[in-house]
């Protein structure tokens, strides 16, 4: 039997995945709604974290701290193994999580009224982050090729030459699991360097490739031009560690540097939780080979899922190579979103997100969360069937 085999029962726990459906999808009760659509994991976190976090309770004095030289270290260490990509010390810089991270960035980078790129369908706070400071989102959709999405670098140089200020990457891409090779992330540099254009580059899923796929940092292969480049990365995607709120910036220039560390003050973001670098040192020295079996396990569920849910008409999976997220598409279906969710949720009693909160390009596709046992996968395509099936 495998750890991931486990059930854990996280209802009634505060936990936003199990007991926020009601506020989120606008439901009377969710108490019979199985949930597998926000993205943390149904798993215990790694046994040497909540040992690491217990030692750390029973100093039972929590006063103030600063992140420790063992837990820098642990960082470079394993961007140097797992990505073999090294990094310097002195261009790390902590905050609360990705989402803040580029918060930082876009006030601390851009102006208001500056125009921010981004590539849908993408990870929703691509879109509300610079919208809700004041900054105007101009939408460069990826395109569909081979049942995947693909830049189209004509229509991205076009785009660029609006006098944009930043671009937001996604890297692994959030939906779909896509994993950029070298060659399209070259190409984004290079134009983005002939527009004279910021990169902030989310790679909060790098960690999670499967089936063997590799995870190319885009400061790795940008060269000259790394000091445009903010990579912004986290423990917490990996390792189950959302609610710890832990992440870093790898920022080589040392004028932004020094701007995203003002912001980080001025916001108020100055220092970490006591706990958070504890969780961060463990999950990177101690947390491998819990990693490498988790993969080995997500894609099974993924294999599963993909070969039930493939045999219903009008149903496509492409399996993801970067991410523990499904990436549905029934838009053969001939159902628009509000009728899918309402047969998801009355009929199948299952919690997916719907496709548009990436974007209009999400329009006729599903987000489904397999980071869970594979008895609940097994449920959960049950319910799908059932869904559909009524």
């Amino acid at each position: 039997m495998s750890i991931f085999d486990q059930t854990n029962k996280r209802r009634c726990t505060n936990s936003v995945k199990w007991d926020a459906m009601e506020k989120v999808y606008g439901l009377k009760d969710a108490s019979d709604i199985l949930p597998m659509w926000v993205a943390d994991m149904d798993f215990t976190a790694p046994e040497a974290v909540t040992k690491a976090l217990q030692e750390h309770a029973k100093k039972t004095v929590f006063g103030y701290s600063f992140v420790g030289e063992e837990a820098v270290q642990s960082i470079i260490d394993w961007q140097n193994t797992r990505h073999d990509w090294h990094i310097e010390k002195d261009s790390i810089l902590f905050c609360n999580g990705v989402v803040a991270a580029l918060a930082n960035c876009i006030t601390a980078l851009t102006n208001p009224g500056d125009k921010v790129l981004i590539s849908s369908p993408v990870y929703p706070p691509f879109f509300n982050i610079p919208k809700s400071n004041a900054r105007e989102i101009i939408s460069c959709p990826l395109v569909e090729e081979d049942g995947t999405f693909v830049f189209d670098f004509v229509a991205f140089e076009q785009a660029l030459a609006q006098n944009i200020k930043a671009y937001i990457l996604c890297n692994p891409h959030n939906p779909g699991g896509y994993v950029w090779d070298e060659a399209t992330l070259k190409e984004i540099v290079r134009l983005c360097a002939k527009y004279d254009v910021l990169i902030i580059s989310d790679e909060i899923h790098s960690d999670l490739m499967i089936d063997g796929a590799t995870h190319t940092p885009l400061a790795k292969i940008a060269g000259a031009e790394i000091d445009r480049i903010i990579t912004c990365m986290a423990p917490t995607k990996t390792f189950n560690l959302a609610g710890i709120q832990v992440a870093y910036m790898i920022v080589t220039d040392k004028r932004k540097r020094l701007k995203l560390e003002a912001i980080n003050m001025a916001s108020g973001q100055g220092s970490l939780n006591t706990f958070a670098p504890v969780a961060l040192q463990a999950a990177y020295t101690e947390g491998s080979s819990w990693l490498d079996a988790l993969l080995t396990y997500i894609s099974k569920n993924m294999d599963y899922v993909i070969q039930e849910l493939e045999q219903l008409p009008g149903i496509r999976i492409t399996k993801p190579q970067g991410t523990y997220l499904l990436w549905i598409d029934y838009r053969e279906l001939a159902l628009d979103e509000k009728e899918m969710m309402k047969r998801l949720f009355e009929n199948g009693k299952l919690a997916l997100e719907p496709g548009t909160k990436y974007g209009e390009e999400g329009r006729g596709f599903l987000r489904m969360n397999v980071a869970c046992s594979f008895d609940t996968v097994k449920d959960g395509v049950q319910r799908f069937k059932q869904a559909l099936q009524s």
